[in-house]
């Protein structure tokens, strides 16, 4: 959202060298409402033809699925700058001649910070469904006990009438070999709800919804060993087991030097990913830990800012917080590889 052509010319440049091709400018205020639609990334100017990108930011970021806005002025205020944050804006640059070299950084960041989001998202969603099964995983306990048993003395009947030992006219006989039928339909009914591992739903009747019982038979992953997460942000920790749980990993979280030890040296650990706080090296951030020399897994280590002025005390791989939900997995995947 700029009115300056040259602006324009140099920013819709820098957008493309980025890899954004789908890129809409708008001169104005109401032609940016209108035009921004679902957009992921808006770059606002803060002087426009008829408003400010102050006065613009709030109707932006209250959309149901507001995109991220970087706000840009022709002159540095600190003032504007922490209003602008303060009203939602992800970054705020000034038009001057580091914006070149800044905006790119800034634009990939305020990305990455995006995806971060919606796998977090992703994550709760995953968290609603665990809950689900848990409880249909009761349910089903429940059923076994209260109706496999008597199913299983119901068949075993059916099952001595129709062997012979009991004359019955044809009439009958296909009745009883129809009530088999359905008893054998309700075993397997019982037999996947034991089994279901995904609580999917679908319109049963009106504004009722059922839970499906059809069998289905998922990808299987590579299991890839035991991952230890020492990551203190709860939400980074929760995105990140996701992502190495969907790559193979069994992820597990470990909370002080002493129980990541104790951890790492059993069996199956493949891969140890720690978080530091400020960009501090391994050892400042996590005290006595010492990474032992030959050991079997991949340590792996999230910093902030440029991880290649990070100091990892032999980290096998670095990776820039925040991380890109894409790329992190193979990036891992690439580390474990490397090492065996």
């Amino acid at each position: 959202m700029e009115d300056d052509p040259a602006m324009v010319a140099l920013v819709t440049k820098l957008l493309q060298v980025g890899g954004y091709q789908q890129i809409t400018v708008a001169e104005t205020a109401a032609a940016a409402l209108s035009a921004c639609g679902d957009s992921d990334l808006v770059i606002l100017d803060h002087q426009l033809p008829d408003a400010t990108g102050s006065d613009l930011l709030p109707r932006l970021v209250a959309r149901p699925d507001p995109p991220s806005v970087i706000m840009v002025t022709g002159q540095g205020n600190e003032a504007l700058a922490a209003a602008a944050l303060r009203a939602g804006a992800e970054d705020y640059l000034a038009k001057d001649r580091h914006l070149a070299e800044l905006l790119p950084q800034v634009v990939e960041r305020v990305r990455r910070t995006r995806a971060l989001r919606r796998a977090a998202t992703a994550v709760e969603r995953e968290l609603v469904r665990a809950e689900r099964l848990a409880a249909i995983g009761e349910m089903t306990v429940t059923l076994h006990h209260e109706i496999n048993n008597p199913l299983m003395v119901a068949l075993s009947e059916l099952e001595i009438l129709l062997g012979g030992g009991t004359q019955l006219d044809p009439e009958t006989r296909d009745s009883v070999g129809r009530a088999r039928e359905s008893l054998l339909r309700i075993r397997d009914i019982v037999r996947r709800a034991g089994e279901l591992r995904h609580a999917q739903s679908e319109e049963y009747w009106g504004s009722l919804r059922m839970i499906t019982l059809a069998e289905e038979r998922g990808p299987v992953l590579p299991h890839r060993g035991r991952a230890l997460l020492w990551i203190g942000d709860e939400e980074l920790a929760r995105v990140t087991g996701m992502l190495l749980r969907h790559a193979g990993f069994s992820p597990e979280r470990v909370g002080n030097v002493q129980q990541l030890e104790a951890v790492a040296g059993r069996s199956g650990v493949t891969l140890v990913v720690l978080s530091t706080a400020g960009g501090e090296s391994v050892k400042d951030a996590f005290g006595e830990f010492q990474p032992p020399a030959g050991r079997p897994w991949v340590l792996v280590t999230l910093v902030p800012g440029d991880p290649s002025q990070a100091r990892t005390a032999g980290a096998d791989k670095v990776i820039a917080v925040p991380f890109d939900p894409a790329t992190l997995a193979s990036e891992i995947l690439a580390a474990v590889d490397a090492r065996a």
